[in-house]
C-alpha cells in the first residue's frame, strides 16, 4: 500500500514559526529597551559628572578662608608663630578650581568656579606683593585691603558653585525619574500590546499544533490497543507534525508486515528447531536400539526384547504425541522413562535411574521433548565419562506457581571454566551438549524470559540441570 498525504497548504516547520515569534516580539522591545537604556546612560553620566563635582569640592577647605588670614596676619607682624607664606593653599585651591572647570556645564557653576580660579591668581600675585613691601603700614593695609576681600570672596564663589551645582544635581535627579517613568509606562503599554498579541497568536499556534497532536495520541492509542489498520495521514499545516503522521501510517504498514513475516520465521524456527532436535537424537538412538535388540534376539533373550520393543514402541508414541508440541508432564515423563529403560538394557553395568515428579503434576503442561534431551545429554556427558556405576536422577516438584524439572547425575562433570562456557552458550543460544540451547530457547518461546535452564556442575561430582517453568494446565498449542 503506497500512503498518500491529504493535500492542503504547503505545511511550514516548527522552527520557522517560532523564529517569525521571536522576531516580530523582540526587535521592537529591544528598541526600546535600548532607547530607554542610551536615555538612561546619558543621565546616568550627567549625574554622575555633578555628583563627582560636587565631592571634588567639598575637599576644599572650608577654612580656608580663617587660615590664609590668620597665617598672613602672622607674617605681616613677624610673629614667631609664622609659617611662612601660605603659597601652597592658594596653588591647592587653584589647582582644584582648575579641576573643576573642566567637568562644570551649568553656566552658573562654571562662573562661579571660574571666579574662584581668577581670584586664587590674584591673591597669589597679592601675598608675594605683601613678600616685596617693607612698610609695615603699608602690609597691614594691604592685608586688610587685599588679603582679606578676596579670601572673602573665594569662599563666597566656592559656596555659590556648591549651591548651584547642588540645584543642579537636584534638577537633573527631577528630570531623571520622570524620564524614568514616561519609559517604565512606555514599556508597559508597548508591553501589553505585544502580550495580547503574542498571546493571540501563541493561542492559533498552539491550536495548530495541539489539534493534529492529540489525533496523532489517539491514533498512537489505538495502535497500542492492537488496531494496526493503515488509516489516512493527519492533515497539519507543521511540517514537521504531518512528517510525524506519515511516519506513523508508514511505520504501521510496515509493522504489519514484520509481524507476519516474524510469524512465519517463528513458526519455521520452531518446526526446523523441532525437527534438527529430533533429527539429532532418533537416527542414532533407533540403530543403536534395534541393533540391541536384535542382539537380544540372536542370544535367545526374548523376554528381555519384546520389553525392550515395548519400551521402544512407547518412546516413539510419546515423541509422535498425535502432533502436539504442548504435552502434559505425565506424557513427558512416560517419554523419559521410556528412554531410560531402552538405554539401561544397553548401558546396565553402568547406568542406573530414577524418577520422582511429584503426581499433582501430571496434567500441568510442558513443551515435549524437554527432559529427554537434558536426560541424554546427562547420560553421555556425565556417566559415560566415569568409570563405574553411575545414576541420573529426574525429580519434578512446584512451589507456587512454578514448577522445577530436575535432572541431576553423578558423573564426570564440569570444571569451572568449562561450565561457564556452557552457561554462556546457553544463554546465547549456542549450540552445546545435546539440544540444552534448544531446551532453554522453547522454554522462554513458550513461557517468556523469566523462564528456562539452569546448569550447575562440580568436576568429578556430576551436573544438575534444572528447568523452571509456570504451572498451568490449559492448552497452548502451536
Amino acid at each position: 500500500m503506497i500512503l498518500q498525504r491529504k493535500e492542503h497548504a504547503s505545511p511550514v516547520t516548527l522552527k520557522s514559526k517560532i523564529h517569525k515569534l521571536i522576531i516580530l516580539f523582540l526587535i521592537p522591545m529591544v528598541g526600546l529597551i535600548l532607547v530607554t537604556f542610551s536615555v538612561l546612560f546619558s543621565y546616568t553620566n550627567k549625574y554622575m559628572d555633578i555628583l563627582h563635582n560636587v565631592t571634588t569640592a567639598s575637599e576644599f577647605n572650608q577654612d580656608f578662608k580663617e587660615d590664609i588670614d590668620l597665617k598672613m596676619y602672622y607674617y605681616v607682624v613677624d610673629s614667631h608663630y609664622s609659617e611662612g607664606l601660605p603659597i601652597a593653599q592658594v596653588q591647592a585651591a587653584q589647582e582644584l578650581a582648575g579641576n573643576l572647570l573642566n567637568t562644570t556645564t551649568e553656566k552658573e557653576s562654571w562662573k562661579a568656579i571660574h571666579g574662584v580660579q581668577k581670584l586664587c591668581v590674584n591673591l597669589e600675585s597679592k601675598i608675594y606683593q605683601i613678600e616685596e613691601t617693607e612698610s609695615y603700614d603699608d602690609r597691614q593695609e594691604q592685608l586688610e585691603n587685599n588679603i582679606y576681600v578676596l579670601t572673602e570672596l573665594i569662599q563666597e564663589y566656592m559656596y555659590t558653585y556648591l549651591y548651584h551645582e547642588a540645584v543642579h544635581l537636584d534638577e537633573l535627579q527631577g528630570q531623571m525619574r520622570h524620564r524614568l517613568y514616561v519609559q517604565v509606562a512606555l514599556l508597559l503599554i508597548f508591553g501589553a500590546g505585544c502580550f495580547c498579541f503574542v498571546t493571540r497568536w501563541m493561542m492559533l499556534f498552539g491550536k495548530s499544533i495541539t489539534s493534529p497532536v492529540s489525533e496523532l495520541c489517539r491514533r498512537v492509542e489505538a495502535i497500542g490497543d492492537g488496531d494496526l489498520t493503515v488509516q489516512t495521514p493527519i492533515a497539519a499545516e507543521e511540517y514537521e507534525i504531518q512528517m510525524l503522521s506519515n511516519g506513523f501510517e508508514q511505520m504501521v504498514e510496515q509493522l504489519n508486515g514484520l509481524i507476519e513475516q516474524n510469524k512465519q520465521e517463528q513458526i519455521s524456527l520452531r518446526s526446523a528447531e523441532l525437527a534438527l532436535l529430533q533429527a539429532q537424537i532418533n537416527p542414532h538412538f533407533l540403530y543403536n536400539t534395534l541393533d540391541t535388540i536384535i542382539w537380544l534376539v540372536e542370544t535367545e533373550k526374548n523376554e528381555q526384547a519384546v520389553e525392550m520393543v515395548t519400551s521402544l514402541s512407547g518412546y516413539f508414541r510419546s515423541s509422535l504425541s498425535k502432533g502436539r508440541n504442548i504435552i502434559t508432564l505425565r506424557e513427558e515423563e512416560q517419554h523419559v522413562r521410556s528412554y531410560l529403560q531402552i538405554q539401561q538394557v544397553r548401558y546396565k553395568d553402568i547406568l542406573e535411574y530414577k524418577i520422582d515428579i511429584d503426581k499433582e503434576l501430571a496434567e500441568c503442561e510442558i513443551p515435549k521433548l524437554t527432559l529427554q534431551p537434558l536426560v541424554e545429554n546427562a547420560l553421555y556427558h556425565g556417566i559415560k565419562q566415569k568409570r563405574g556405576l553411575g545414576t541420573i536422577l529426574v525429580k519434578g516438584f512446584s512451589e507456587g506457581d512454578t514448577i522445577y524439572l530436575v535432572v541431576s547425575d553423578n558423573g564426570a562433570g564440569m570444571d569451572e571454566e568449562r561450565l561457564s562456557e556452557v552457561q554462556q552458550a546457553i544463554q546465547k543460544g549456542q549450540r552445546v551438549g545435546f539440544g540444552l540451547s534448544t531446551v532453554h530457547e522453547r522454554q522462554q518461546l513458550f513461557f517468556g524470559n523469566d523462564y528456562g535452564l539452569s546448569i550447575d556442575s562440580v568436576q568429578g561430582e556430576g551436573t544438575t540441570v534444572c528447568v523452571k517453568i509456570p504451572r498451568q494446565t490449559e492448552r497452548k498449542q502451536v
